[in-house]
């Protein structure tokens, strides 16, 4: 119930479309959380084929596809989900807020940890690709549009292909 109570208050804190409670049911990051939350239960418990099915489900139903083997913090806040790609290694933290089209993906066939790891409080901008075992630190900005192939400290803005900082403490860098 934590969960239920929790993505309502993230979504009617960060859309300011929301108008009742209700609205939150019909949005398609609610659901595809809900149904992560249920085929991650399955495959901790090693029912991979259930939980792949509830996975598949939902990115049928939401257009949002969230591998069952990601962890995701609490408070992940997804607008316009449509595209969302999270791979099976990712690991979410809190408060994280994406935009529709954004990959959390590898970059091959390795095995092992091969998606990124996003720390708490990251914004990730519309058509973002984050690739490969690489860490986006607290506080990060990614813009739209980015591709970050390499780690991102914390307190930073990145955009551009490949990106780059454009902002560190509110300063502007050179770069």
């Amino acid at each position: 119930m934590n969960f239920l109570k929790d993505q309502i208050q993230t979504i009617k804190r960060n859309d300011p479309a929301i108008h009742s409670t209700l609205e939150v049911f019909l949005y398609p990051s609610f659901r595809a959380q809900l149904y992560h939350k249920i085929s991650h239960f399955f495959y901790l418990r090693k029912h991979f084929l259930l939980a792949r099915l509830l996975s598949e489900r939902a990115k049928r139903k939401t257009g949002i596809e969230i591998h069952p083997g990601a962890c995701i913090g609490k408070g992940l806040f997804i607008d316009h989900g449509m595209g969302v790609v999270i791979g099976e290694t990712a690991v979410i933290g809190n408060d994280v807020v994406m935009f529709h089209g954004v990959t959390l993906g590898g970059t091959g066939y390795q095995r092992g940890k091969r998606h990124p790891t996003i720390e708490d409080h990251v914004f990730i901008g519309t058509g973002a690709k984050i690739l490969g075992n690489i860490t986006i630190g607290k506080n990060a900005k990614i813009g739209a549009n980015a591709i970050i192939l390499k780690d991102v400290s914390e307190n930073v803005t990145v955009v551009g292909v490949p990106g780059h900082i454009v902002k560190r403490n509110n300063q502007k860098t050179d770069s």
